[in-house]
């Protein structure tokens, strides 16, 4: 019997609080204030943000987890422990390459961002086990992977909206979509614990 170890739930628990701490704390050290509503979690890592350290480290740190979880999620199905390590790689990119001063875009940013938001989104659908496979993950059924994955890329695609029309949600859309495939793994892991019980 395959079972989640306490160091991928820690890891799982983190990603989540790096993110959503991250932003908050980045925000408020904007000068003149920061709209979360407007403004994207890339802004505020930025070549152009104050202390954009902040919003790096926390970048960097979500994809340190991601990864770290994928290794820890050994009753999940390798493709799906793998989408989620790519989702952590693409997520290390991001941090590594900043949005360019001026308010510019910037197309390895964008790509990177393009793997994270679409791997951390498919991954639930394919970590789930197959009909005869119970003890690869109990708890977790087709059913709910793939509904996962849907929310998910709703999500998702709510934020692909906003910014290729230059809708004035984008950092909300972005933020609802960021933090819910952050918390994701963590109800994984945490369902997956449960089951075992």
């Amino acid at each position: 019997m395959r079972v989640v170890p306490p160091w991928a739930l820690i890891s799982a628990a983190t990603a989540p609080t790096l993110l959503i701490g991250g932003w908050t704390l980045a925000a408020a050290r904007q000068p003149g204030g920061f709209d979360a509503v407007t403004g994207t979690i890339s802004a505020l890592a930025g070549h152009d943000a104050t202390d954009r350290w902040i919003m790096t480290v926390a970048l960097a740190g979500l994809g340190l987890c991601h990864l770290v979880t994928a290794a820890g999620l050994r009753p999940a199905r390798p493709a799906g422990r793998a989408l989620l390590a790519l989702g952590g790689a693409a997520t290390l990119a991001v941090a590594a390459l900043p949005l360019p001063a001026g308010g510019g875009s910037s197309a390895p940013h964008a790509t990177a961002a393009a793997v994270a938001f679409g791997a951390l989104a498919l991954w639930p659908a394919l970590a789930v086990a197959g009909r005869r496979a119970p003890d690869r993950a109990a708890g977790l059924s087709t059913g709910t992977g793939t509904t996962a994955a849907a929310a998910l890329l709703l999500l998702v695609g709510w934020f692909t909206v906003e910014l290729v029309g230059g809708g004035d949600r984008i950092g909300l859309a972005e933020r609802l979509a960021a933090g819910a495939e952050a918390l994701c793994p963590l109800l994984v892991v945490l369902r997956l614990r449960r089951a075992r019980c």
